[in-house]
């Protein structure tokens, strides 16, 4: 009987550099987040390689020694072939003399060339695979740096590991593609996609000859280009009709009180979305699980109600483009009437990562919107730590979306929030239009209510700018 198995995982290396200023425990986190970006698109990490630089290496940034460890893991060369001369310096033919000595020491000011474009492969980079080889453990095929890459880095890390490479950038852009759901989302993450691979560009290896006709003279690439321009121009303008749509709901819902939960990714946005609104978004232990924008009333509902929104989380150096391409989601902050800044208390970089969201936030101006912070996961601390965390944030909110006590706590506190800015006041609603009755029950509550010879009179509660909309519109 035959035993299906699943297919093995490919394997990837990664690599960082520590730059001045980059404690331990940062570029340990650094790695860390790689790691769970890297197994989330499907890769299983099986090596790590560091290295502390006053920079990164213009040509592969790496310095010479380290990429040849990496080139040892994948099996290539460790060293880039280039058709053009050899150019040597002084302080590197004295480095290399050191180094035959038995020195380990690189040098930090002198970067690899890159390469010319034309360069071709060397034939015998590799040794012949021997019988050990073919038993040994199958060789990483993916190597992944913790840096956005230059089209000549990338191009030098691929000939000297014989690997594929990516960026961190890349990685992220390739999650977003995969996990983008509605129409609105794959359009946004295909802008950030296609502006991030244009610059990347190169021609194949069969030499594509230049184009005849239209466009005579360009090559293979420039029309490749010009393709993705046309491309963008397309999504920009479906994407702004798609955001005209969006503006109107939005504007359908100005009176109506909105928190909006933001935070790192895999924070625990979502699972927070489910607890308080019932609804059934996507929950996993994975980076950028949802990158959809959801908005659900509040349940059990409140008068006035609530609506509360899950918006896509953010990461250390999130791309710029996705930024950008996400300006509609963000602005469910941006319009917000609370913000729940959501932190995974049990991260020991949780700072870090409010600070990138804080950050992210003040560039589109929603650092003016009052806000809450909220450690959740506080199922996974011991007291000493909530206590000290507590102290430090005595106004923070402890919790865990998996509580339902915790839960209670949490919408308690939302609705003490608002209620705290809501008034009372007199309505008068005439006889000949009892039937817009329910729009006082939808943006406030009714205490009492009571019949006279001009109408219905009731005493209500509510936000000031509400409860003025309704007289002026039952007084017209």
């Amino acid at each position: 009987m035959a035993i299906s198995t699943l297919p093995e995982r490919p394997r990837a290396v990664l690599v960082g550099v520590q730059l001045p200023g980059v404690s331990d425990e940062e570029h340990a986190a650094d790695f860390a987040e790689l790691r769970r970006l890297v197994h989330t698109l499907g890769y299983d990490t099986v090596a790590t390689v560091s290295q502390k630089r006053e920079r990164l290496a213009t040509g592969t940034v790496l310095g010479t020694g380290k990429l040849k460890e990496l080139a040892a893991l994948t099996g290539g060369s460790g060293v880039i072939a280039s058709g053009a001369q050899d150019r040597t310096s002084k302080a590197r033919e004295k480095w290399e003399a050191a180094a035959s000595t038995g020195s380990e020491s690189e040098p930090e000011d002198e970067d690899v060339e890159e390469e010319a474009d034309d360069a071709e492969p060397e034939e015998d980079a590799l040794p012949p695979p021997s019988e050990e080889d073919d038993k040994a453990e199958p060789r990483p095929t993916v190597v992944v740096v913790d840096h956005e890459l230059s089209p000549g880095q990338l191009r030098n890390l691929e000939k000297a590991t014989g690997a594929t490479v990516m960026d961190r950038a890349g990685v992220i852009v390739d999650i977003f593609h995969r996990h983008a759901k509605s129409h609105e989302a794959r359009m946004q993450v295909e802008i950030a996609r296609l502006n991030y691979l244009a610059p990347r560009l190169r021609e194949s290896s069969g030499g594509r000859e230049r184009q005849q006709g239209r466009g005579a003279g360009d090559s293979a690439v420039e029309l490749d280009r010009r393709k993705i321009r046309d491309r963008l121009a397309e999504l920009r303008e479906g994407l702004a009709a798609i955001q005209k749509d969006q503006d109107h709901r939005r504007y359908a819902r100005r009176d109506q009180l909105r928190v909006a939960l933001v935070g790192y990714t895999n924070a625990g946005k979502s699972s927070l979305m489910r607890a308080l609104t019932g609804s059934t978004v996507l929950v996993a232990d994975q980076l950028f699980a949802t990158l959809d924008t959801t908005v659900r009333a509040m349940q059990p509902e409140t008068r006035p109600r609530i609506l509360v929104s899950d918006t896509v989380g953010f990461i250390q150096k999130l791309p710029h483009d996705l930024v950008a391409s996400f300006r509609s989601t963000l602005d469910e902050a941006l319009e917000a009437s609370l913000l729940l800044y959501v932190v995974d208390a049990s991260d020991p970089t949780w700072a870090a990562q409010l600070e990138v969201t804080r950050t992210v936030l003040r560039e589109i101006g929603a650092d003016s919107v009052p806000s809450k912070l909220v450690f959740n996961k506080a199922d996974r601390l011991e007291a000493p730590a909530k206590e000290a965390l507590l102290a430090k944030h005595p106004d923070a909110l402890m919790l865990s979306a998996h509580q339902p006590d915790d839960v209670v706590m949490l919408r308690k506190n939302i609705i003490a929030f608002f209620e705290s800015s809501m008034v009372e006041a007199d309505l008068v609603i005439p006889y000949a239009r009892q039937g817009r009755i329910s729009e006082v029950y939808e943006h406030t509550t009714v205490v009492s209510q009571a019949y006279d010879e001009s109408g219905s009179r009731l005493r209500v509660r509510g936000l000031p700018g509400a409860i003025a909309k309704l007289t002026q519109s039952f007084q017209e």
